[in-house]
């Protein structure tokens, strides 16, 4: 097996709502009143960095994705051309704004319920008796999702500069070359930044092929994202009491030297 044979198949588990909601997170939008071209737009080049990365998308995104052009089209017509707006029933964006405030109800229930669960389990030992936390306990981390991490991917190759990719143009990297790269640095240090993953790199083949590695490395539970906050520094670290190995087709995939 040749390494650029080595190939990360991904599953994408959360749905065209959560990147939705999201993005209206992210950028602090009001969920009643979507700015449709901004919202499209971002909609749009996710998807298309979803497929960059061969991402397993479900089909619902591309339904998504041709609903939102639909909606923008409609908001762009002229006034005169447009249906009486009066009942917002007929805003072009109700039927959407309906589907996200039920499915975030939804979401931040299940949130919510889920912190309950943790906070009782860090309160109270399996005997129900109070626990008392060191002074020193670390700050909590929260794990980090998917399109956290494809946001940071994003940021990392609008870095990459026309002129540096043509200098490196020759250079090439693989995903198998780049899971040892990370599984050694993760041997040595507890934990680092993504942002210091992705530091020095000079073209989109390397970026892309470390992220897909960290994506494999993340999917086999040999690694955690975290973040202290949302949408604050992300951080990577090896999954407690995990040992990180080389998963068994990518030692076929390594050159003889990269072997144990």
């Amino acid at each position: 097996m040749s390494p650029e044979e080595y190939k990360v198949k991904l599953e994408v588990f959360e749905g065209p709502l959560d990147l939705l909601l999201y993005l209206i997170k992210k950028d602090e939008l009001e969920i009643h009143n979507i700015p449709m071209e901004s919202i499209t737009a971002q909609y749009v080049q996710y998807l298309d960095l979803m497929k960059m990365l061969d991402l397993n998308i479900a089909g619902e995104f591309l339904v998504m994705a041709a609903t939102l052009m639909m909606i923008k089209s409609r908001m762009l017509l002229p006034v005169e051309d447009r249906p009486d707006l009066e009942d917002e029933e007929e805003d072009p964006r109700w039927d959407l704004v309906r589907q996200l405030v039920e499915y975030k109800k939804f979401k931040d229930a299940a949130l919510h319920l889920e912190a309950l669960e943790l906070r009782r389990e860090g309160i109270f030992g399996r005997d129900g008796a109070e626990v008392v936390l060191p002074r020193d306990a670390e700050v909590a981390l929260h794990d980090v999702g998917l399109f956290d991490l494809i946001s940071a991917f994003n940021e990392a190759l609008k870095k990459v500069k026309t002129e540096e990719l043509r200098e490196i143009f020759a250079e090439r990297f693989t995903v198998a070359e780049k899971i040892e790269v990370l599984s050694e640095r993760l041997q040595r240090e507890k934990r680092f930044s993504l942002s210091a993953m992705f530091a020095g790199m000079r073209s989109r083949n390397e970026i892309v092929c470390t992220f897909l590695a960290l994506l494999e490395l993340i999917r086999l539970a040999q690694v955690r994202a975290v973040q202290h906050e949302v949408f604050g520094e992300i951080y990577l670290e090896r999954a407690e009491g995990i040992r990180l190995m080389v998963p068994p087709l990518l030692e076929e995939s390594l050159p003889a030297e990269g072997r144990e």
